[in-house]
């Protein structure tokens, strides 16, 4: 019998010269016709060797070892991650095992299409291109079958982005056996890291693998741990945030007379409004847990907004000042004059005045200078330890938020 169904894979390996077709996110059985092994006529042994081997009561254990061999195009506004694996399979089907003193041969190798193999689906994948479109199946004398598949898939990441760019997130990828059911087949999963480059702005830390319990299907799950070298958003984000702003501090030792420091601000507040509308399109928005840098570049618009408003208004209130000085002097009594007989008079022929509204102006915009970098300070230092404590749990998916099988909320 044995040799029989030898004959018969023989057979097949050459009437099977058709690739399969890989389609949406799975791998298949081919869309193309089938080899004659379909014809009723052929013996019922060959037609089995397609159907899921018969482990007994308990289902048929599949070993998978999940090579993850490169991580690449991590898209955060897109919530994409891009990933390179070799999976290889191994199962016992006894119904390919043949007696070696009657065929002495260590090894056959089978198409793929020509014997049993489970169908992988990856939920979370946006497409998934298999490398080689005609596996073939390694099969020893006792039946022990290795399948190697090689893939590229695009798949969905939620990213945990409160910290960014320190940021660090679980990427999973969900492969389930959708032609199978879990009394049919069991998957037991071992994960290896191959990664050899580290020239990413997203590094690989740690991969872990695990089989959901109390699934309809039998499935295994890998989990990818990305975490962000933050080079790059410190450079583009943060140095020239800073750099804004400790020049609008500098601008305040500015004589407020002066009438560059109204340019000087207006300058630096228009500058910033450039630099905060790329900085919203570079960085990624979310319905739950936001990054911090959102919120913090935010306050850091409403202080350079503030101290350019402080500049205008007390450089206006002191123009309004000094025009109605010079539109109409008030003439000073006898008395206040000798009382004051070693005061110069002022270019506009008025005397100084210690309440005038100068005075009042400049010691309005020291006091604003003193509260306005302590007010920096104390916000730089607020958000360090807001950036080193602060937690935010993201809001359950829909499908999870919900049972299987529960009544849909309106």
């Amino acid at each position: 019998m044995a040799l029989q169904l030898l004959i018969h894979v023989a057979l097949l390996r050459l009437s099977a010269t058709a690739g399969p077709s890989v389609q949406g996110r799975d791998f298949r059985t081919p869309a193309v016709a089938w080899p004659s092994y379909f014809d009723l006529n052929w013996p019922q042994e060959v037609q089995e060797t397609i159907q899921i081997p018969n482990n007994g009561s308990a289902p048929l254990l599949v070993d998978v070892r999940v090579f993850v061999s490169n991580v690449f195009n991590v898209d955060i506004l897109r919530y994409t991650v891009s990933s390179m694996l070799l999976l290889r399979l191994s199962w016992l089907d006894t119904r390919l095992a043949w007696n070696t003193s009657v065929r002495p041969r260590r090894a056959i190798t089978l198409p793929w299409d020509s014997l049993w193999t489970p169908g992988l689906t990856i939920q979370e994948a946006l497409w998934v291109d298999w490398q080689d479109q005609s596996p073939r199946a390694r099969v020893d004398p006792d039946g022990h079958v290795d399948l190697y598949l090689t893939l590229t898939t695009e798949t969905n990441c939620d990213f945990e982005l409160l910290h960014f760019p320190r940021d660090q997130s679980d990427c999973n990828l969900s492969f389930y056996a959708l032609g199978n059911t879990a009394l049919e087949l069991e998957f037991r999963v071992h994960a290896v890291n191959e990664i050899v480059s580290v020239k990413r702005e997203y590094v690989v830390r740690d991969l872990k693998t695990q089989v959901p319990p109390q699934q309809l299907v039998p499935c295994f799950q890998v989990t990818l741990r990305l975490q962000n070298t933050a080079l790059k958003a410190i450079i583009a984000l943060l140095v020239p945030g800073e750099a804004l702003l400790l020049a609008d501090m500098c601008g305040g030792l500015l004589p407020l007379q002066a009438t560059e420091r109204i340019a000087y601000k207006v300058t630096l507040l228009l500058g910033y409004l450039v630099f905060h509308s790329s900085l919203v399109q570079a960085l990624p928005s979310s319905s739950s847990c936001n990054p911090l840098l959102i919120y913090y570049f935010t306050v850091l618009l409403l202080l350079l907004f503030a101290s350019t408003m402080e500049t205008v208004l007390l450089a206006a209130l002191l123009a309004r000042g000094d025009l109605r000085a010079k539109s109409g002097p008030s003439p000073t009594p006898r008395a206040e004059q000798h009382g004051h007989g070693d005061s110069e008079p002022n270019p506009e022929g008025a005397p100084r005045v210690k309440g005038s509204r100068r005075s009042q102006a400049e010691a309005a915009d020291h006091v604003f200078f003193l509260v306005y970098v302590v007010g920096v300070v104390c916000s730089q230092f607020f958000f360090i330890g807001l950036w080193m404590w602060a937690t935010c749990k993201s809001d359950p998916a829909p499908g999870k938020a919900v049972p299987h099988g529960g009544q849909p909320r309106l």
